[in-house]
């Protein structure tokens, strides 16, 4: 990271509105990767993810509310980040998805294309995908479109669609929408002059596995998901211009020994380099590491390693691909690992700080 800039963390949790939901750290990896809390945010129910423009100085948090009967349904949050102080201060609020039929509609992930042209929120209890569009001040202006996820799966979990992710393409030509209900990863194309929605096409995963999060590798050319209800990671090799994915190889985020009806995995993440992958055990309370073939999407098994706090239900590398950081729900903590970047292999570094459930963890670089 450059001399003259400085690290934060934004953190999301499962909060009521009297709680700090959302906090801000700054995170000194010349120290070891030491925290220090330099603000909290109340007001704001169960930010469970969040999303950074460093462009605008923008936080984007999902938020939930009940509407006139009483049935929850998804907001997002607009604050605006003093990169000097770290402070945090409300801009705005904008419903997502309204509920209908006595369904909620809260959202369980957010994210931004490149341009903050767009934010994506998926809705996992209503089976939604909404669009919506933002200006040019970094503000959330209108739902511009929603996308309906119908069916179910075939194991307990999957009694209809449940999108937990939406993911860019490296070259954001194409969204890809993991839902863990309907076991597949549907691809979207978003037609920016009508700010709608198109499906493109998907590909289906096992039976059963439950695709969460989804990511791509640095050279764009393969893709992974990992699977929460089976506990295993899913590769593909990527097409770019069909955005079409072809699946390689399905491996296990478990050891051997360790049952994956006792455990359910959340996110995954690449090294800097894309040498190394990486994923979070609930249940067994680890973090996964993969060696990687970029050429085959191949995956072999480097490490598992205790996150030091029950649910670790988000984690980040950091930008400079140094640390690794995790979020345990459980824990009620965050833990910092240094990262080799040699073997890919994970050590505690012996700091961590408390904060109550934490389920999402962002670093954002900005200049002093």
């Amino acid at each position: 990271m450059k001399e003259n800039s400085r690290l934060l963390l934004f953190t999301g949790s499962y909060a009521s509105t009297t709680d700090n939901g959302v906090q801000v750290y700054e995170f000194d990896g010349g120290a070891g990767g030491k925290l220090k809390l330099l603000d909290s945010v109340q007001g704001i129910a169960n930010p469970t993810f969040v999303n950074v423009d460093t462009a605008k100085n923008r936080l984007y948090a999902i938020s939930e509310k009940l509407n006139g009967e009483g049935v929850k349904e998804g907001e997002v949050v607009t604050l605006s980040i003093d990169a000097q102080t770290g402070k945090l201060t409300e801009l705005s609020r904008i419903s997502t998805m309204p509920a209908t039929d006595a369904g909620q509609t809260t959202t369980c992930h957010i994210n931004r294309d490149s341009d903050s042209a767009y934010l994506v929120v998926c809705s996992y209890h209503g089976g939604l995908v909404g669009l919506l569009s933002v200006d040019a001040d970094g503000n959330p202006v209108r739902l511009t479109d929603t996308a309906v996820h119908t069916g179910k799966g075939t194991v307990p979990g999957q009694e209809k669609p449940h999108p937990h992710s939406a993911v860019f393409s490296p070259d954001e030509r194409f969204l890809f929408v993991s839902d863990l209900g309907l076991d597949l990863i549907r691809t979207y194309h978003i037609n920016r002059d009508a700010g709608t929605l198109e499906v493109q096409g998907e590909i289906k995963v096992a039976e059963g596995a439950g695709p969460r999060h989804f990511v791509f590798h640095p050279d764009g050319k393969s893709a992974y998901v990992i699977n929460e209800l089976n506990s295993t990671v899913t590769s593909f090799l990527y097409d770019s211009e069909s955005a079409v994915l072809k699946t390689s190889v399905t491996v296990p985020t478990l050891p051997d020994d360790y049952s994956y009806t006792n455990n359910g995995c959340a996110e995954i993440a690449f090294s800097k380099d894309g040498r190394f992958l990486y994923g979070s055990n609930r249940g067994h309370d680890s973090i996964v590491v993969y060696a990687v073939n970029a050429e085959t999407a191949e995956l072999t098994l480097v490490q598992h390693e205790s996150t030091r706090g029950g649910h670790p239900r988000h984690f980040t590398v950091t930008p400079d691909g140094g640390y690794l950081i995790v979020a345990n729900r459980d824990g009620n903590n965050l833990v910092v690992f240094s990262l080799d970047t040699a073997t890919g292999r994970l050590s505690f570094t012996g700091n961590e700080a408390e904060t109550s459930k934490p389920v999402c963890v962002k670093p954002a670089v900005f200049p002093v």
